[in-house]
Formats: C-alpha cells, structure tokens, sequence
C-alpha cells in the first residue's frame, strides 16, 4: 500500500465532541493526554469508519490526523482521559486495573467513542510502559474490521499508526498506535471496581449513566412487570441477552475470543480486546487459541459458560442496586434460554433451515461431533456445504472427512429436512452466512511480517477481503485455502 501524500492544506477534520463517560467525574477517570512517538507513519485505514466519523474525504493525507492518531497533538476540542476499571483475570479477583494503554479521546457528538490504544503510560498502566506493537496493533485493526464485515457486534478500528520507536517484549519490537471506535467502552469491570471499594454512589451514578444512554428501555419497566420497575435489575437482563446472542455468533463462526476476562466484557454486547484470538482452522472443540492460558479456561467450547460466570461477577456488583439475590439471579436466568436458542438460529442458518422442527438440535450436535472427530477444518466444510447444496456437487464435501460412511449417514439425515424447507432459497442464505475468508492466524502473520518490512500491501488486501468475507473475489482463492503446516507453530500470547 502506499503511503498517502501529506498534504499540509488538506481539509482540517473538525472532529465535534459531547460530554459522555468524562462528565462521570474524577472518580472514574483520569484526565491526561497521550506520549507522543516518533517519526509516525500510516499503517492501514478504514474508510467505512472513517464515513462514519464523518471525516473528510482526504482525512489521511492530513498531518493533523497522522499526528492526532499517533497521540502526538491533540484535535481542537478533545479532552482525553483514561478510565479507572476492576476485573476478575482468569477467574481471580485483580483488583484494580484501567486504560493501562488505551486513552479516550473523547465521544463525537454521533455517539462514537475515540480510543487510542498503545498511547503511553496512564495511572493505570501498573509498571508497563503502556505501548503496543506493530504485531498486535495489526491483529486488532484487521479483526475488528473483519468481525464487523461478519456481522457480530464489535468495537471498530479507524486506523494504525507506527513509529520506529522501540518496545520491548519477548524481543525489541517498534511501537504502534490503534485508534479504535466504539459507542462505548464501558465494561464488566467498571462496575466491579465501585462495588469492591463499597463505593455504592459512583456505581450508581455509572449504572444510570449506562442505562440513560445505551439502555433506555430500562427505565421503562412497569411496576407490574418481571422486574417490578427496577432498572438495575432490567439492565443485568439486557446484557445477559445481548452477551448471549454475541456468545452464539462467536461459536457458530469459530471464534476463539483468549481472554475472556470480565474487564474485557463490554457492558453493550461487543466483541473487546483483541489479544491472542483466533479462528478455527481445524474443529477442535476443546482449542486454546491463548499459549497463556496454560489451564484452558478460555477453550473455545468453553466460551459461553464464562460468558455466563462474568455475567455472575456483573450481577454481583449490580447487587447493591438491584437489592434483591433472587432478583439479580433471575436477571441472570434468561442467558441459559437465549444462547441456546440464538445458537440454533445461527446454526440454521449455516445449514440453509428456515423453519424450526425438533430434529435440527440433533442433526447440528451430530454434525459437530462429526466435524471434531474428523478434525475438519471449520470455515472451509461450512463454504463447502453452501455451495454444495447450491449446485448438488457434495463430493468437495465428502472429501474433507476421513469417516466418509459417517459422513454419507449425516448427508442424508440433512437432505432430509432440507427437502421439507426451501432447498431453492437455501444455498444463497448459506452463502450469506458462511464466510469464504476469516482471519487465520497465518493470514494475519504474513501481513505482519511484510509489514516489518514496511510493505503494508498484504494489509491493505486482506482488509479488503475481511471486510466482505461472503463475496467470492476471484483470483484471491489462496486466502481461503487450508493454512500451511507452519501455521500450527504460531504462538499467540497475551504479550502485546
């Protein structure tokens, strides 16, 4: 990719700005502004986040964003800070954490939230020296996008920036600036924070602050209704379905998230943190994507029962609000009914069902079970079948399995029920809901490794693919393809 000309008369971006999270007050947040880096360089951009900001069209031939996006001036207006947070770290209680990296530019006035991450040290930073990577920095930008063209709810990344400066990890590295966008950051772990110091006044004022602007419909509740007009409890039950529905687009797409830490849990239901993720190249249920994970309490098939255990950490906090344990724990009781259900629906999808019947949890643990014991990989069968079931071809299909009798066995329970559904219809919404191209590990590892070499044309293509991951887009077969052998000795840790 080249690097766009800097042009010193280029529309200034006039980003405009509302009080949002800052107007929480000081004992939420710490106002401060970025360490600037050196010499900082375009990385990659989004244009679609861009049009969303409503940025100028010629935003990145500006100097003001290259440096305003690396933290090294601030835009007119902005008033950054980073955020004070708590959280449970593989299952143990922390204590207190925050933007140990990541400062908030502020919250445009459409609604979006300006995140630098890798912006220097914060209060918060507990002796790190609050940088990230170019590798890193790379994997969120390019997952972010990815997930958004795949439709899961996600925060979104603007652009990166780099910097010849150094940072040390397990080896010297250069640093990197992610400029990330999301509605709000606003996590699990801000409410642990106020209610593990006992401060009940500042978690009611975060509570209300999330309910009045993300949750509106909380304070709505009728006196008579399941709730009995409580809004802390109407609000626990909000994110319990929204982080249901989140958990069944995770696994229905292979999604494996690392570290599923309650201060990586949104408080909207969006995909946070991009660290050690990945996504299921073979079907192995019990995959550990995070080499820091030694005892795989973030396996991929364990994903939406610590879901539901952070979503315990978050009725836990609430408590002092909603008043009532059972309370709470009924707020809490619709995630075991709504993941199940939001699962079945993705899952037909994927295999072209547009009607429920009782067989189809049968025919889909069947199929899994199937795929684990023959080790197939994920997004390549799912790509298969669509077309398959497009065309009548199933002999790709048959071919990705060692146990082809048991394959042949399952074929014809599923050609079963699909002739009782639209089978004309079915290809195309398969096509629709199973991507040709997600973010492998080994995708994200070239385009790191040319850009170490400063070409950043891998990037450029691989975001372009990731961003419409159902399209077909000829001639680039290869990004779809089985990873090679190598592949396998990728290591992903927290360390970024």
């Amino acid at each position: 990719m080249n690097q766009p000309t800097l042009n010193p008369l280029a529309q200034p971006l006039n980003l405009r700005w509302q009080s949002g999270f800052s107007a929480l007050g000081s004992d939420f947040l710490t106002e401060l502004r970025p360490t600037p880096l050196p010499s900082p360089h375009w990385v990659g951009t989004s244009a679609d986040v861009a049009q969303l900001l409503g940025l100028p069209a010629q935003w990145a031939q500006s100097d003001e964003a290259l440096q305003a996006f690396t933290g090294n001036q601030l835009l007119a207006g902005s008033q950054p800070l980073a955020s004070v947070y708590s959280g449970h770290q593989f299952g143990v209680w922390a204590g207190q954490l925050g933007d140990g990296r990541a400062i908030l530019l502020g919250e445009t006035a459409a609604g979006y939230e300006i995140q630098l991450k890798g912006a220097g040290r914060t209060p918060y930073s507990r002796m790190g020296d609050g940088r990230a990577v170019l590798r890193s920095s790379i994997r969120e930008f390019l997952c972010s996008e990815a997930m958004h063209g795949l439709g899961i709810p996600t925060s979104r990344a603007l652009c990166i920036t780099g910097s010849p400066a150094s940072v040390r990890r397990e080896e010297i590295e250069t640093a990197a600036v992610v400029t990330r966008v999301a509605p709000s950051f606003v996590r699990f772990g801000h409410f642990e924070h106020f209610a593990a110091n006992d401060l009940e006044p500042q978690l009611r004022a975060l509570a209300d602050y999330v309910i009045d602007r993300y949750h509106p419909e909380c304070r709505s509740t009728e006196a008579t209704g399941p709730w009995g007009g409580n809004a802390y409890a109407a609000l626990l039950h909000s994110v319990s379905e929204r982080t249901a529905h989140l958990m069944a687009q995770w696994q229905a797409v292979g999604f494996c998230h690392g570290v599923m830490n309650t201060d990586n849990m949104s408080i909207l239901g969006l995909t946070l943190d991009y660290g050690p993720f990945q996504f299921l190249d073979a079907f192995v249920p019990g995959h550990i994507c995070n080499h820091s994970d030694h005892h795989g309490r973030y396996a991929y098939n364990r994903q939406p029962n610590i879901a539901y255990w952070n979503l315990f950490c978050l009725a836990q906090a609430l408590l002092p609000l909603i008043e009532e344990q059972d309370t709470a724990l009924a707020a809490l009781e619709s995630y075991k009914t709504v993941f199940p259900s939001a699962f079945m629906g993705q899952m037909r999808k994927k295999l072209g069902l547009t009607q429920t019947r009782a067989e189809d949890e049968a025919l889909v643990e069947n199929l899994l079970q199937l795929l684990a014991r023959n080790a197939v990989d994920y997004t390549i069968f799912w790509r298969r079948l669509s077309h398959a079931v497009a065309n009548g071809q199933y002999e790709p299909v048959r071919d990705l399995f060692a146990d082809r009798p048991a394959w042949d066995a399952w074929l014809l329970s599923y050609s079963e029920l699909l002739a009782l559904d639209n089978q004309a219809l079915a290809g195309d919404l398969m096509l629709k809901s199973n991507p040709k191209y997600v973010l492998r590990n080994h995708l994200g590892e070239q385009a790191i490794r040319a850009a170490k070499a400063g070409d950043f044309s891998e990037l450029a293509t691989l975001q372009r693919l990731l961003e419409r991951p159902f399209e077909e887009h000829p001639g680039h077969e290869a990004y779809a393809d089985f990873p090679p052998d190598w592949a396998s000795s990728i290591s992903i840790s927290c360390s970024s």
